[in-house]
Order: structure tokens, then C-alpha cells, then sequence
């Protein structure tokens, strides 16, 4: 595959999660307090418009990993919906510079959700984003579970 399959933070600004669903979440222990949030997700490399009426995707199972994560808060709410256990979808990964009275610069993240309701905010300095496959385009967003590898 000469595509590209691996980002980080500096390639924030070009990438979007946009109804990207999260099928796994993990939790890492590292040292000082701090781990790695892993995010398995099937992430839409590309937006396909075949038509004026129609949309396609190029989807790919990606695991998404925090670094150095703190204060980690997960608030899903499936009940006031009375949604059924689907996986959840993003709306939107932001961060903000948050500088501390010593200097030190860190990052205050949020992963905001847009089925069901939600969101994932913690501390982290930055992530690793790779792809698990080859894109495949799809006609709807998510992989079936046979798909994801």
C-alpha cells in the first residue's frame, strides 16, 4: 500500500474523525500517574460523492492511541436516547493548550460524540493514529465486525 497509514498531533489540522465509530476502548498504566487511551475505530480516510444524492467512504479499522494521558473523564449516556448498545460515533477530537503557572505546556483533549450523546476528555500530550488494513470503500461508515481484522 503506498498510502499513507500512520499520523501523529502534528498532522491534527488535517485530519478529521468525523462519524468515525469507536468499537474498543483500552486503558494503558504507565508510569507517573499517566497511561495510553487506545481507541479502536473504523476511521474514514475519505468522504467519496458519486452522485449529488449519494455519499460513499474509504473506511480502514485504525487504532488511535493517547499518550501520556491524565484526568481521563467518559461520559456516554445511552439511556436518555434509549438507544441500543451500538458503538458510539465521533463527532470531533479538539485540544487546547493548557500552560501551567511553571511553563510546562500541555494539552486538554476532547473527544466529542454524536451518537449517543457524549464525550472523552483528559490531559495528553499528543497520539499515534495507524491503520489496521486497507481503506475499502463502503457505503455506509462503519465495518462489520468480520471486516475490522
Amino acid at each position: 500500500m503506498s498510502e499513507r497509514r500512520t499520523w501523529s498531533e502534528a498532522d491534527l489540522l488535517n485530519l478529521s474523525w468525523h462519524d468515525n465509530h469507536v468499537h474498543g476502548l483500552q486503558i494503558v498504566e504507565g508510569k507517573h500517574g499517566s497511561g495510553e487511551l487506545i481507541l479502536d475505530i473504523d476511521h474514514i480516510v475519505e468522504w467519496l460523492r458519486p452522485s449529488e444524492t449519494l455519499f460513499t467512504f474509504r473506511v480502514a479499522p485504525a487504532t488511535l492511541t493517547f499518550h501520556a494521558v491524565m484526568d481521563l473523564c467518559v461520559a456516554i449516556d445511552y439511556a436518555a436516547v434509549t438507544a441500543g448498545i451500538v458503538p458510539p460515533s465521533i463527532d470531533e477530537i479538539t485540544r487546547e493548550a493548557v500552560v501551567h503557572p511553571h511553563g510546562f505546556t500541555s494539552y486538554r483533549w476532547t473527544i466529542k460524540l454524536n451518537w449517543p450523546a457524549g464525550s472523552i476528555t483528559f490531559a495528553g500530550a499528543g497520539f499515534t493514529q495507524v491503520l489496521r488494513a486497507d481503506p475499502e470503500v463502503r457505503d455506509h461508515q462503519c465495518l462489520e465486525p468480520a471486516e475490522r481484522g
